[in-house]
């Protein structure tokens, strides 16, 4: 990655979005990484314990399994520098590509592991660091798919086509979830002995099916644009970044904060309801987070279409400030032992409510900074909002006590996670009517004649 998008003759006519082909790019390529990402905090939850760590304690066990699992978040802010520099200074497609075959080749390794009865503690150092290259894969890939959707999208459905990004999120975490889910049946020496590992070899088809997608989309208009310009590509995307946009930077990481309602969900949750203390059911608890994704896959495009017509704030606001007060009642209910209501809470909780900070966010968050620092702006921002949001799945554990079953006090946790979101949601700019070439600007830049006529 060392040479710059070559600046196009001004004479040339300006180039045209593809906003369906960039959309269906960003879809496919987020679920295939986001499967891969999220099949790691399944196997974090129900096999690793048992597998790289020493089950004399398995409470200790757990609970360095799922700080593995907290290591690629801390590892995304380091990826976020790199990749967001990349791709503010040579494209977003690039950047695209690269992610996804990393995710591929690091989440196929896990795969290959030796054990810790194998190899001794030499097997949960590898683990960690095939984990780091997730972390660094995943700190690129939903900036630069937000980004490439953004630019390539009408100014008065950005929001719609931008959420394909986190429909492919929720997409990839339903296919890792169905994976656990057919080897889960498995009896219990043959899950922890080979059939863990199933999962993550079908990288392997992520790796090649991503980069055939990604190779064949254009890269986006606004960047096009932004080469051709006298100024071209900053050359120094952090430089500018800091200097100018540091404010919002700030508001995204606030925001980002509310990706705890998802992690706390998906794994610490699952932990709980199949730890000794409550007893429930593997396969079950894992159709909970199946039939979730599900409706978020109908929910996240639809709360998209309102931001494109009421605004982003509100409905961010709505998933902010809603999901952690449902997250008392899906725990309650886990903790009661009661299949219906953990079905029907859970689904409520992260299927509908959070799908509407899930949605809004590529858009909101990118809408906030110009062309010329948009992905390293999201990229930063975003990955180090989600380091806390990874990591908050080990502070659940401890904060759960010794027994691990007290849930009131994971789910106020989580609740205080997510006051930090809702007060940058409320302090940040409205850019629903903004003009794609006047995003990130100062407000009075987009005059009244210049604003986006929403239908």
């Amino acid at each position: 990655m060392t040479d710059v998008v070559p600046a196009p003759s001004s004479d040339a006519p300006p180039p045209q979005g593809q906003p369906r082909k960039a959309a269906l790019a960003a879809w496919i390529g987020s679920a295939l990484e986001y499967y891969d990402f999220f099949i790691y905090g399944s196997a974090a939850a129900l096999v690793f314990p048992h597998v790289f760590f020493d089950e004399s304690d398995p409470a200790t066990a757990t609970l360095l399994s799922l700080a593995t699992f907290g290591v690629a978040y801390a590892a995304r802010p380091i990826g976020a520098l790199f990749l967001g520099h990349f791709g503010d200074r040579l494209g977003r497609r690039k950047i695209m590509v690269f992610t996804l075959v990393l995710m591929g080749l690091a989440t196929f390794a896990i795969g290959c592991l030796p054990t810790r009865d194998q190899v001794g503690t030499l097997a949960p150092v590898l683990l960690v660091l095939c984990r780091v290259l997730q972390g660094i894969s995943a700190a690129g890939e939903q900036a630069s798919a937000g980004s490439m959707t953004l630019e390539h999208a009408p100014a008065d459905r950005r929001a719609y086509f931008t959420s394909f990004t986190l429909s492919g999120t929720q997409a990839g975490q339903l296919l890792a979830t169905l994976a656990f889910l057919a080897v889960a049946t498995l009896p219990e020496d043959q899950l922890l002995s080979w059939g863990w590992r199933i999962p993550f070899w079908l990288s392997a088809v992520v790796a090649i099916v991503g980069y055939i997608i990604r190779r064949t989309l254009h890269e986006t208009p606004e960047f096009s644009r932004q080469a051709a310009t006298s100024e071209g590509p900053a050359k120094l995307p952090l430089a500018v970044l800091l200097r100018e946009h540091w404010a919002d930077v700030l508001r995204v990481i606030a925001c980002a904060l509310v990706a705890s309602v998802s992690t706390i969900f998906t794994v610490w949750a699952l932990s709980y309801a199949t730890s000794d203390a409550v007893g429930m059911n593997r396969s079950a608890m894992l159709w909970v987070s199946a039939l979730a994704n599900v409706v978020a896959l109908a929910a996240i495009p639809l709360w998209a279409r309102l931001a494109d017509r009421i605004g982003r704030r509100p409905v961010f606001l709505v998933g902010a400030i809603g999901s952690p007060l449902l997250m008392f009642g899906y725990l309650w209910a886990i903790s009661t032992g009661s299949y219906p209501l953990s079905f029907l809470l859970g689904i409520l909780a992260f299927g509908v409510v959070y799908s509407a900070a899930n949605g809004v966010w590529p858009s909101f968050y990118g809408e906030m900074f110009p062309t010329r620092v948009r992905l390293s702006g999201m990229a930063i921002g975003t990955q180090i909002g989600f380091a806390v949001a990874g990591f908050a799945v080990t502070f659940a554990a401890q904060i759960a006590g010794p027994d691990g079953d007290n849930w009131f006090a994971v789910a106020l946790f989580t609740a205080a996670l997510c006051l930090p979101p809702a007060i940058g949601a409320l302090t940040a700019r409205e850019t629903r009517t903004v003009p794609t070439e006047l995003l990130g600007e100062p407000a009075p830049a987009a005059s009244a004649k210049d604003r986006v006529t929403v239908a």
